[in-house]
């Protein structure tokens, strides 16, 4: 497997990453405020903008070098729960604050591919990925899930492997919990 190339990045306006989600949620303003609270995040405040209905039609809050944006579900909408993957610096002290916010935890900090994974589900029916990257992996070239068979051989493709050949406990109780989560999750709206 060859290194990436270097590639130039699209423009983006400052705030911004090459890739920020957009969140469709009920309650846009609770959600904004659990973000800023969990995640240390800033609210740019000039987005803020209302609908005709006095729903939020836009909002972007800022997350380190990323933007989400935050809008309110109209009442017709399906339900589209978000799938957010946040880097931070203590996972534990992270997930401590989005409990104290109301969020159930899903899965506790494990180490994972040599960084540290937690996960938690918000009261607002999203469910967040927060990981601690552990820089010395970028030295050794290690990816999340890219040398499954924990041998050292980046080359070799891994899709024909079975579970049980590359299954660590900390990797069963990530997963478990995953699958837990994902079969948790229900409209707000219909609780």
């Amino acid at each position: 497997m060859s290194a990436p190339t270097a590639r130039t990045l699209p423009a983006a306006p400052a705030g911004s990453a090459t890739v920020d989600p957009f969140i469709w949620s009920d309650d846009a303003t609770g959600l904004i405020r659990f973000v800023l609270d969990v995640f240390d995040a800033t609210e740019v405040p000039e987005a803020r903008t209302a609908d005709t209905d006095g729903l939020v039609l836009h909002s972007e809050v800022q997350i380190g070098d990323s933007t989400i944006t935050i809008a309110d579900r109209k009442p017709q909408w399906p339900y589209t729960p978000a799938f957010v993957r946040v880097y931070v610096e203590d996972p534990a002290a992270t997930l401590q604050r989005a409990a104290g916010a109301g969020a159930r935890i899903v899965t506790e900090p494990t180490e994972f591919w040599g960084d540290v994974l937690a996960r938690f589900a918000d009261p607002f029916g999203h469910l967040w990925w927060v990981y601690k990257h552990n820089p010395s992996n970028d030295a050794a070239g290690v990816a999340e899930g890219a040398d499954v068979g924990g041998d050292g051989d980046w080359t070799e493709p891994v899709g024909d492997e079975d579970w049980e050949s590359f299954a660590t406990p900390e990797l069963t109780y990530v997963h478990s919990t995953l699958m837990e989560a994902m079969a948790a999750l229900r409209d707000p709206r219909e609780r």
